[in-house]
C-alpha cells in the first residue's frame, strides 16, 4: 500500500491539496489500481493479437474545407483591434 508521503509527492507534483482524508482514500484507491495492474503483468499473452477497438466502428471523415458564410467583414468590424482581416490580440508571451 502507497504510504501517506507518497500520496503526498503525487499530489504535490500534481498540484492538488489534499486533505487528511483524502490522502488515506487516495491511499487505498491507487494502491488497489496498483495491485491490479501487478495481476494483469502476470497474465500470458502470448498469441493473442493487440487490438485497438473491439465495436468494429470507423471513424467517419470528410474533407475540411473553409466556407465563406459572407459575415466575416461584420464581424470584423465589431473587433477592438485588428490587422488586416485579422483580429488582433495581446501577446501570449512575453
Amino acid at each position: 500500500m502507497l504510504t501517506t508521503k507518497e500520496i503526498k509527492h503525487i499530489a504535490k507534483l500534481a498540484r492538488l491539496e489534499l486533505t487528511a482524508e483524502e490522502e488515506e482514500k487516495f491511499s487505498r484507491q491507487i494502491s488497489s489500481i496498483l495491485e491490479y495492474v501487478e495481476k494483469i503483468k502476470k497474465l500470458d499473452t502470448k498469441g493473442i493479437e493487440p487490438i485497438s477497438q473491439i465495436t468494429g466502428l470507423e471513424n467517419v471523415t470528410r474533407d475540411d474545407n473553409a466556407v465563406d458564410f459572407g459575415i466575416q467583414k461584420d464581424i470584423l468590424k465589431s473587433a477592438p483591434e485588428r490587422e488586416s482581416d485579422l483580429f488582433k490580440v495581446k501577446s501570449v508571451f512575453e
